[in-house]
């Protein structure tokens, strides 16, 4: 009875520190795009992992809610929502160029086309370049909120096209292409295409009824939106880095004791290298499925990579000038100079 009696009071007892813990604890929302899907989604990769690893970094005195597809707003809502101050609405985002892009155009330096050689060039940009740590520090003075990390969400970009195999820029010439933006309508028009902006609801149909003649994404979106029934070359130039951005609301990163605040950071980048292992791993695969579907793929050789580069970044800088300081490019462009030669 006694023994009975004991157990009884050690259940209590824990009862009473678990509860007392999860009280004691800060519950912290995150948001980012796209279902919870962890095989398709990237991003919600990224998310599971970053709430494991912060949840038992600080035993629990930080407790990460997911809030997937948006729910908590659209990209400009959700931003909205991050710089407020206060610590009523604790919340951590990954934000898209569109979310970012508002508040720090200076970011549209890091998408410029054909600037890594590799997902390694492009790991050393983000890790180590000075222009990334500048970017994070003019983020915070703007917004009071906190840029921590550049988050892999699926493999470089490519050009497909149903009419024929692109290896120059000059095979480019008197092609049609959906744009995403004025950027991508300013890279092919430098390439003698046009650009014709189309949603990606409306893309499909687009490519299948010849509006267009092709289009610009990782292989991810193209298998997602089944583009590979209408598009037969694919050309992997590394256009452009897909990622977006973990950003966590300045108020509540320094209401945490500082070791809390080491373990988000560090969480936030080893959630980032697990998912380039996934995303870098996965883009390798669907290739060879795209290939299967039978997609044609090539991929350019050093001569071929440096006329594009050459007419194609030099025309989209051009264009950015009106939108980011010559300080800034020059920068970016600087550390994927470095950045390259050390991923050699």
């Amino acid at each position: 009875m006694k023994k009975g009696l004991v157990g009884l009071t050690l259940i209590l007892v824990l009862l009473c520190v678990l509860g007392a813990t999860s009280a004691d604890a800060t519950t912290v929302k995150m948001s980012y795009n796209g279902p919870a899907d962890e095989v398709n989604n990237a991003v919600h990769y990224y998310a599971v992992n970053f709430k494991k690893m912060v949840e038992e970094g600080t035993k629990g005195k930080i407790h990460i809610q997911l809030y997937p597809d948006s729910q908590l707003g659209n990209e400009e809502e959700r931003m909205e929502l991050l710089m407020k101050s206060g610590l009523n609405q604790p919340i951590i985002n990954v934000a898209s160029y569109a979310g970012m892009a508002p508040v720090l155009p200076e970011l549209y330096a890091a998408s410029i086309p054909f600037m890594f050689d590799s997902y390694e060039a492009a790991h050393i940009f983000f890790d180590t370049g000075s222009y990334w740590t500048k970017l994070k520090d003019e983020f915070k003075k703007r917004t009071g909120a906190v840029l921590l990390e550049a988050v892999e969400e699926g493999g470089f970009l490519a050009f497909t096209n149903s009419k024929r195999e692109i290896r120059h820029p000059k095979d480019f010439k008197g092609l049609k292409f959906r744009a995403m933006d004025e950027g991508q309508v300013t890279l092919y028009k430098a390439f003698g295409a046009s650009g014709i902006p189309i949603p990606w609801t409306e893309l499909y149909m687009a490519l299948k009824t010849g509006v267009v003649d092709g289009q610009m994404n990782p292989a991810t979106y193209i298998i997602i939106g089944s583009l590979y029934e209408v598009q037969k070359y694919m050309t992997l130039a590394n256009i452009q880095y897909s990622d977006q951005f973990l950003v966590i609301n300045g108020d509540l990163f320094d209401e945490f004791p500082e070791e809390d605040r080491e373990v988000i950071v560090k969480a936030a980048y080893q959630a980032n290298v697990a998912t380039r292992q996934m995303v870098e791993a996965q883009d390798a695969e669907q290739i060879k499925f795209l290939e299967g579907k039978g997609m044609q793929a090539y991929t350019p050789n050093a001569q071929e990579m440096n006329a594009f580069r050459e007419i194609g970044q030099s025309a989209y800088v051009e264009w950015l000038k009106s939108k980011v300081g010559k300080d800034w490019l020059d920068m970016a462009l600087n550390d994927a100079k470095i950045a390259n030669e050390k991923a050699k």
